[in-house]
């Protein structure tokens, strides 16, 4: 492309979307992410970005979602998505970060620049996809996304709003036809129908029943999921709660990230002792399951139980078949329970690897197994099958013998029902529930599989949370110096102590995580941690208060 077509990048930015802030933004574990008003030259420059990935690939189509996942309603973000549904690949973070940043005066070299960097043919045809959450941000960023597309003359197509995980499905679709149709209803026919079909001949039995309670954080999913609701005949009795009414705010008290935190119910939910609900987050890509107890105590069933679950499950279906050769592994991050990995490894005897907090950390590191299993303890996972893994199961289905046909017939239903491209709290909400109906369990059941080490999560606000860096995924500092001896030190006088820091990818705190014996020992070892964290690492507003 000659230098005089690229003089509309430079038109765009100054008619439109002009660099009104010097704020730096980086492109982080989840994109960018910041508030909603310092966005528009950002997802501008995104969709230039998005139309020179398509043409690296060969014109394969690349997703923009517009979305601040849990994040509060004035924020806002926007991501890339890969051909395969996957992450933007970590080597273009930095070219992202660096397109996001540069003036408006110097956009046009930088665009010619990153061009000739990554050897772009700008003769190809491009293809972006493009989505959208509910916030009311969210269709001026997503046009701007579709100008900055059009800037470079690629071929933008709006999905609307969506969830985010829907857009990875779109993604992978467009760019793979057997894995399904690029759209709403294709998502739903594979997704959903996979399900109804499993339903239709798996009776309820034992200590489940088919009542669920949902809370939809007032965003997306919740959305998504009453259209679901009427499709389903029956075979799930969904109560919906924050679907976006009665003036109920996105992700404000409520929703997976609420009851993750805080160990406490969201809003606007009617609760009954033992009754199960599931609450997803505001673009539906995570989801967490807990229940209220007879005491009023809430009692959570996170992504590491939801891993717990799904992967015992698909590694019974694999014994059914006669295919246990095939490698079933959990992949968790430092964030896990601990009680969770010693059950995984001593009573289910999976491999499990803990990679950096980050999910396409996780997913490349499942890519490498012919069944790989990862959750985040916030909820955000899925399951990946490898190509082995899905010819074996259907040789079995055609070739075995009665009882193999019949469980290789779930597992086929199963991997319909999985969104691999990305976690998926619709996806994996179907999952839980065919999980938890075959192995005729209620929610009660399932928490008794072990006992959790009673742990915090702390945020902590820093002058600059880059101070902070690790490394063995994310278990060890690497700086500032001196932070983790002192850490070493403090977890050393706690049974079953574990603690560590990281920089988050989302937000510009430094998250503080422990574990221990008892709640006292690890609100003592949090607030520990967290004072060492200050002192080291230049911490802002009020001190960590040290419990007596």
């Amino acid at each position: 492309m000659p230098p005089s077509s690229l003089r509309v990048v430079y038109a765009f930015a100054r008619e439109m979307y002009p660099k009104t802030t010097d704020v730096f933004i980086q492109y982080g574990t989840a994109g960018f992410r910041t508030k909603a008003n310092l966005l528009e030259h950002v997802v501008y420059r995104m969709g230039l970005l998005a139309v020179i990935r398509s043409r690296v690939k060969n014109g394969r189509t690349i997703g923009i979602m517009i979305t601040a996942s849990h994040n509060l309603e004035p924020d806002n973000g926007v991501k890339l998505v890969d051909p395969d549904g996957e992450m933007l690949d970590g080597s273009w973070e930095e070219i992202a970060t660096r397109m996001a940043n540069v003036s408006d005066t110097e956009l046009e070299a930088t665009t010619a620049d990153v061009i000739r960097q990554v050897g772009a043919d700008m003769a190809l045809k491009a293809s972006v996809y493009v989505g959208m959450d509910t916030r009311y941000t969210s269709p001026r960023l997503a046009s701007a996304a579709v100008h900055g597309a059009m800037a470079l003359k690629g071929t933008p197509k709006e999905f609307g709003i969506v969830t985010t995980p829907m857009l990875h499905f779109f993604v992978k679709c467009r760019n793979d036809e057997t894995y399904g149709t690029p759209s709403e209803e294709g998502y739903y026919q594979k997704i959903v129908g996979a399900f109804k079909r499993l339903r239709a001949r798996m009776p309820v039995a034992g200590e489940y029943n088919n009542t669920l309670y949902v809370d939809g954080a007032n965003g997306v999913g919740g959305k998504k999921l009453n259209i679901i609701k009427k499709t389903l005949d029956g075979e799930l009795d969904l109560h919906m709660f924050n679907t976006g009414g009665n003036g109920g705010k996105l992700n404000l008290n409520c929703g997976a990230d609420h009851v993750k935190s805080t160990q406490t119910a969201p809003v606007g939910v009617e609760h009954v002792p033992w009754q199960r609900v599931a609450s997803l987050d505001g673009d539906g890509d995570r989801i967490v399951y807990y229940y209220i107890d007879d005491k009023n105590k809430l009692n959570l069933l996170d992504g590491d139980r939801i891993a717990t679950l799904l992967a015992s499950y698909v590694n019974q279906l694999l014994k059914e078949i006669g295919a246990s050769d095939l490698s079933v592994a959990l992949v968790q991050t430092a964030y896990a329970n601990g009680a969770s990995t010693k059950y995984i490894t001593e009573q289910l005897k999976m491999p499990v690897t803990c990679v950096s907090t980050g999910v396409k950390h996780l997913h490349h590191e499942a890519l490498k197994y012919d069944v790989g299993v990862y959750f985040e303890a916030n909820g955000h996972g899925t399951v990946v099958y490898s190509g082995k893994t899905k010819e074996a199961v259907r040789k079995i289905f055609e070739e075995g013998d009665q009882e193999q046909r019949k469980a290789a017939s779930i597992l086929l239903d199963i991997i319909d029902m999985t969104n691999e491209t990305v976690g998926d709290a619709l996806s994996d909400l179907f999952l839980v529930e065919t999980a938890l109906c075959a192995r005729g369990i209620n929610t009660k059941q399932w928490m008794q599989l072990y006992d959790d080490l009673p742990c915090q999560l702390m945020k902590l606000s820093v002058k600059d949370r880059n101070v902070v860096t690790t490394a063995d995924a994310d278990q060890q500092s690497t700086s500032p110096e001196g932070l983790q001896s002192r850490i070493d030190e403090l977890v050393a006088n706690i049974p079953s102590g574990r603690s560590f820091v990281r920089a988050s990818g989302t937000e510009d705190v430094v998250r503080v995580y422990a574990e221990a014996d008892t709640q006292e020992n690890v609100q003592k070892l949090a607030a520990q941690v967290a004072q060492a964290v200050y002192d080291l690492a230049g911490g802002v507003g009020t001190r960590p208060t040290l419990p007596e």
